[in-house]
């Protein structure tokens, strides 16, 4: 799973229609750049792939004052919400997700109820209990690394990684199950995109399109 696509079809269905650079624009607000495969060329080629998928809807806007070209604003479509959520469940629930996936779906948590989100998570720190066990039936940590050769320090980082993964998951379930945050049917949620008009101070000022 890409990431692209959750941080995409999230970044416009917060706006309701969006245009190419306000998504950049966001995405980049959240640094998501710097964790994620959120180039200029990616968020782009990502909008119009979905948009020939039917996840997103295409709107012609009219030309600006300034005489540029017609901009073209995007929508999520009723597949696009489907698909959005299947993917932002995929990335919290799953223990073998990439960092970058697992950070989109924490960015986009809260728009999921509490308690789904909740259950979510709870799975996700039993697959990695399970991977753990895996592990564990070819490598006894006590043991230590070098009771298996160098090739311990393998099994070594896969243990560490997985008691580190399932230990930040159940403190965030603690904080969500403690009322942490505003989820889904609770009230007004949390805004993390830049109005219009306001300057991105993380902005790269890279070039939009493929490098054009």
């Amino acid at each position: 799973m890409s990431a692209i696509r959750l941080l995409v079809l999230g970044a416009v269905r917060q706006h309701g229609r969006a245009h190419g650079y306000q998504v950049r624009n966001d995405l980049e607000y959240w640094g998501a750049h710097e964790w994620s495969n959120a180039k200029p060329g990616s968020i782009y080629h990502a909008l119009k792939q979905m948009a020939k998928q039917g996840l997103l809807l295409v709107h012609e806007t009219a030309p600006s004052t300034a005489g540029g070209p017609p901009r073209t604003e995007y929508e999520v479509t009723d597949a696009g919400q489907e698909e959005y959520f299947a993917l932002l469940r995929e990335a919290l629930r799953r223990h073998d997700q990439k960092i970058d996936v697992l950070s989109a779906g924490i960015g986009f948590i809260v728009d999921l109820p509490r308690e789904e989100a909740v259950a979510l998570l709870k799975e996700r720190v039993r697959h990695l209990e399970e991977w753990r066990s895996a592990v564990t039936d070819h490598y006894t940590p006590e043991e230590g690394p070098e009771s298996i050769g160098h090739i311990g320090e393998i099994m070594n980082l896969w243990v560490h990684s997985a008691d580190n993964g399932a230990e930040w998951t159940r403190g965030l379930i603690e904080r969500v199950e403690a009322g942490a945050y505003t989820f889904a049917g609770e009230g007004e949620p949390f805004v993390g995109v830049l109005p219009d008009g306001v300057e991105n101070p993380y902005a790269t000022g890279e070039p939009d399109g493929d490098g054009g």
